[in-house]
């Protein structure tokens, strides 16, 4: 018997209160897509997402721009130009997904570089000047994201010798926080493997690809990235959040779209996986979702440590319904805490506040993006 997961709460009739970042046919972009969110501390905030052409994935003209809060996410500033399209010169930039690093004081923001393939149809290499392979980039910020200095990562992050592409997923990195690799800096990403052992030969799709997750990480404050163990199969975009014993939980898509999502589990700060397989309490129709720490910074030990934050569009078959999901165990049970978008939804991302707040920011179908933040203490969580 197909396990739905626990019984959903009436659909309300219209969104939460929310801001719209962007909408179709305003702005420097006619579409906008594929979200991002980080939060810098001391209400800062920023959200990133694509402007597209045509609102289709690349290599359709693409490029990256952010808004700014100052608030906590009350208010947003204007549009701001996070990497343009080079359209001349036919490059192209999407799927943001920032990491702070406190520490060191730096922001990063990976994202993915096109030229004239996407990722159905790219050619494995690492030379981002063939215009046949899809590359990865990070972008270095150390003034809060004003100002960008952009490197590939091309060549970690897919090998041809592995797989023939990949990409980041968007939404957010984290930073480990406790345990052994504590300070560790760790990026999503997912790519098509050659199947293990298959026979090598061409650069291009294979009928024999697994796509799988995996993640970049860092011990020197972004200075070099390592690329960890591939995890899975049909894992697809994926998420990561830190437990409060410092190990690492994945919750990735589902690739063949079978109405759940996949996890894994690491116990050394992600560069191997325990497989978890399909998860049946998560309902999604295989769409990006978000894990988060509801309360980031709590230390090991504090309960409040062992709490965590999703959101997903909560339907077996249609991206519908976007839902903010809470964990008070580490993930191992879920609980439904509020329907902030009873319509279509596509990909969205979530932060829990220092002041116990909550910001989602989502996507409706390329026409808008919005974000809402929710207040502490209005969801009945403790």
């Amino acid at each position: 018997m197909i396990h739905l997961g626990s019984s959903p709460a009436p659909v309300p009739d219209a969104p939460v209160p929310h801001t719209v970042l962007a909408r179709a046919g305003e702005g420097p972009w006619p579409r906008y897509r594929i979200v991002g969110l980080i939060s810098l501390g001391g209400g800062h905030l920023l959200a990133a997402f694509d402007g597209r052409e045509t609102g289709q994935d690349v290599p359709d003209p693409t490029g990256l721009v952010q808004c700014r809060s100052l608030d906590g996410g009350r208010t947003w500033g204007p549009l701001e130009t996070l990497r343009d399209a080079d359209r001349k010169g036919r490059q192209w930039y999407c799927d943001p997904s920032f990491l702070h690093d406190p520490a060191a004081g730096r922001l990063f923001v990976f994202h993915t570089h096109a030229k004239d393939r996407g990722v159905w149809d790219a050619l494995a290499g690492t030379d981002d000047a063939d215009r046949d392979v899809m590359g990865s980039a990070v972008g270095v910020s150390e003034d809060g994201g004003r100002s960008w200095a952009f490197r590939s990562v091309t060549e970690v992050a897919a090998p041809p010798a592995l797989l023939r592409t990949a990409f980041p997923t968007s939404g957010s990195g984290i930073v480990l926080q406790r345990g052994l690799y504590a300070g560790r800096l760790v990026q999503p990403y997912c790519g098509w493997f050659r199947a293990e052992g298959a026979a090598a030969g061409g650069r291009g799709p294979r009928e024999d690809e697994v796509v799988r997750s995996y993640v970049l990480f860092s011990d020197d404050h972004g200075e070099t990235w390592q690329r960890g163990e591939p995890v899975g199969e049909d894992m697809d975009e994926t998420t990561v959040v830190e437990l409060s014993d410092g190990r690492v939980l994945l919750n990735s898509r589902d690739h063949v779209r079978g109405g759940h999502r996949r996890i894994a589990v690491s116990a050394d700060g992600g560069a191997t996986w325990e497989d978890r397989g399909v998860d049946p309490q998560f309902v999604d129709p295989g769409n990006n979702a978000q894990l988060a720490a509801r309360h980031p910074g709590a230390p090991a030990g504090d309960p409040r440590a062992r709490q965590l934050l999703f959101t997903n569009a909560w339907d077996r078959f249609a991206r519908v319904r976007g839902t903010l999901s809470a964990s008070d165990d580490d993930g191992a049970t879920w609980r439904e805490l509020l329907v902030f978008e009873p319509g279509p939804l596509d990909y969205s991302a979530v932060q829990g506040l220092e002041d116990g707040a909550i910001v989602v920011l989502w996507e409706v179908e390329a026409r808008e993006i919005r974000v809402a933040r929710i207040a502490p203490g209005t969801l009945g969580d403790a």
